[in-house]
């Protein structure tokens, strides 16, 4: 372009490039409009994304509990003479839970990262209990592993109390 004003084709002040004033289409090819922030199929879409996502969560949280409970089960059954002091601690349904608390996290994320932000928000909200419930199990599972000491024996002075089934 020259510097001559008049081989410049003259532009409204609200449908130059850099304008920031929304305005509607008017026909012509180039012309801007504000688009919607969510259509209604996306909306229905997500909803159902989301509805099905609860789905599958709820059955591996189920099976997730199952598991934790029968495994919990078996090692309650175990012959407690077998070990000596306290027993080790178990990492196992910590890993797993907060793996699940993870995922469920991670779709709350992809969900907003997509635009659905009442499906992600939800998610989020139940990672976040599932998180909750993670330092739960932790704590649990520590609380097992290190046990209060025993009290001292009125009767010895210095010795501690035996348990009541070991006595």
């Amino acid at each position: 372009m020259s510097g001559d004003p008049g081989t410049r084709m003259p532009h409204p002040p609200d449908d130059r490039p850099d304008s920031r004033v929304p305005h509607l289409s008017d026909g012509r090819p180039g012309s801007r409009q504000p688009e919607p922030a969510l259509a209604h199929g996306d909306a229905v879409a997500g909803g159902c994304m989301s509805l099905t996502l609860l789905l599958v969560e709820a059955g591996v949280g189920f099976l997730l509990a199952l598991v934790l409970g029968l495994r919990g089960w078996s090692r309650s059954a175990a012959d407690p003479r077998q070990h000596i002091g306290p027993p080790p601690m178990d990492w196992v349904p910590t890993l797993w839970v907060g793996a699940f608390a993870l995922a469920v996290t991670l779709a709350g994320v992809l969900f907003l990262r997509g635009g659905h932000l009442y499906a992600g928000s939800l998610h989020l909200v139940l990672g976040a209990v599932v998180l909750l419930f993670t330092l739960n199990v932790w704590h649990d599972a520590y609380e097992f592993s290190h046990p209060a000491p025993l009290p001292p024996c009125p009767t010895r002075a210095g010795v501690p109390c035996a348990p009541a089934d070991q006595r």
